[in-house]
């Protein structure tokens, strides 16, 4: 049995990206739960079975399974510059409510763990980077509220291609559900595989 708490409220419009900042700052100045014992973040767990299972072309499926591994000791030499702590896991605007009041909520909170912040702050400043879904003026704002740019950090890189994997990888279990999926789904490859600049469709 779980209980699940009512939020009165709407999502989170792109105008309030200082509010994600401003949540995972609290978020992760909290001392985590004594009474919970928090599984460690496993930043790259997923993208394995997912590459193993999508319907994909054999040449992306190797592509993809050599670049997990180059990022898998990439990410093992890591050495972080922020004090590891509770860390939301998907920490994206998509996961914030705005309520009726207008607080901001965060949610959706599956993949809960004790980690590394600077996961949690790379995902929008890859969304920024990448994507192209934030301006420069709506990434400061997050930053600002945060207090810290991960991007200034020399380790930024590999946590771009972490999440740039993952972000494709996700897509890439329903490529065959519509043209357009497909069509970003390549769009996604192409940056990866080859550094072309593209702008990402947000799904």
């Amino acid at each position: 049995m779980t209980f699940w708490h009512f939020i009165s409220g709407d999502p989170a419009p792109y105008s309030r990206i200082g509010d994600l900042g401003s949540l995972l700052r609290r978020l992760h100045a909290l001392e985590p739960p004594a009474a919970l014992q928090l599984p460690n973040e496993d930043i790259l767990d997923r993208v394995q079975p997912r590459i193993e299972k999508a319907p994909i072309a054999e040449s992306d499926r190797r592509f993809l399974l050599r670049r997990l591994d180059e990022l898998s000791d990439e990410v093992a030499a890591l050495e972080y510059v922020l004090p590891a702590c509770a860390v939301h896991g998907d920490a994206h605007i998509g996961n914030v409510m705005i309520a009726d009041d207008g607080a901001p909520v965060l949610i959706d909170f599956e993949r809960f763990a004790y980690g590394q912040p600077e996961w949690d702050l790379g995902m929008t400043a890859t969304e920024t980077r990448t994507a192209g879904w934030w301006s420069d003026a709506q990434y400061q704002t997050f930053v600002d509220a945060y207090g810290f740019d991960v991007t200034q950090w020399s380790g930024f890189q590999t946590v771009q291609a972490v999440h740039q994997l993952k972000m494709t990888t996700w897509i890439m279990q329903n490529v065959q559900e519509s043209q357009d999926i497909a069509d970003e789904y390549d769009a996604r490859m192409r940056t990866i595989r080859d550094g072309l600049s593209s702008t990402w469709s947000p799904r």
